[in-house]
């Protein structure tokens, strides 16, 4: 889908936030980019959205670039607007390209995530896992055919995050989206990551990339004795960088 190539970010303070980032992103993977908090995950991340620009290297798109309305971005806050709805709030990205079935649209999405008989309640009223799915819902009701995580999960407890992982899974593969999810949890990224890229302190470089797990029958204790495995390698791995 995407090819980066000797992406270096460096801002006006002198901070190198990125150097000499290589990277390939294939159709349907689920990547994994991991590493320590400053090591420029979501630098690499905004660049990719187009949000921020690099100061070497470049990104190509097999393709084409997706227009806008094609990527979906959630951020690390659900940053919902506090004044409108959980609906008003998923229906806004269709509202501004006039779509004329963006209410439908939307009510059917917060029907996937779990959040059907809350569309009329604004965010105040709702948990941190709630609004984070209001936030999911509003990335994904364009169909976008690239998701952007930047750790959405980082700030929910256990139990919450468990069950929005496995959400995020079953929703991202009914729809056939690639997806980059940023994340500094060694369990998170073997147990999401069809691909997994694990950046080096700052300066962040990649110090490996290799796959994830296959498959995500996440009730088979095989696939979960993988997934501990791959997280103590992981471990080791970033130990070493």
């Amino acid at each position: 889908m995407l090819q980066v190539r000797g992406l270096t970010r460096r801002f006006d303070t002198g901070t190198v936030a990125l150097s000499g980032i290589d990277l390939d992103v294939a159709a349907g993977d689920f990547l994994m980019l991991l590493g320590p908090s400053g090591c420029g995950k979501s630098t690499l991340l905004r660049m990719i959205a187009g949000l921020d620009q690099p100061s070497e290297g470049r990104i190509d798109w097999t393709a084409g670039r997706p227009a806008p309305g094609e990527i979906g971005y959630v951020f690390q806050e659900a940053t919902l607007m506090p004044w409108e709805t959980a609906l008003r709030n998923v229906s806004l990205p269709l509202r501004l390209r006039a779509a004329p079935d963006a209410e439908a649209r939307a009510r059917k999405m917060l029907a996937q995530v779990g959040l059907g008989e809350f569309e009329g309640s604004r965010p105040a009223t709702l948990s941190g896992g709630m609004r984070m799915r209001v936030s999911i819902a509003r990335a994904l009701v364009s169909e976008p055919k690239l998701l952007l995580m930047d750790e959405p999960f980082a700030a929910l407890d256990e139990f919450t995050r468990h069950r929005l992982q496995d959400e995020l899974l079953e929703l991202t593969r009914a729809r056939g989206c690639t997806t980059i999810f940023v994340t500094h949890s060694l369990y998170e990224a073997a147990y999401l990551g069809s691909r997994i890229v694990l950046m080096t302190p700052r300066p962040g470089r990649i110090a490996a990339a290799f796959p994830g797990q296959p498959g995500h029958d996440r009730l088979d204790a095989t696939y979960l004795a993988r997934v501990g495995e791959l997280t103590r390698r992981l471990r080791d791995l970033q130990l070493a960088a």
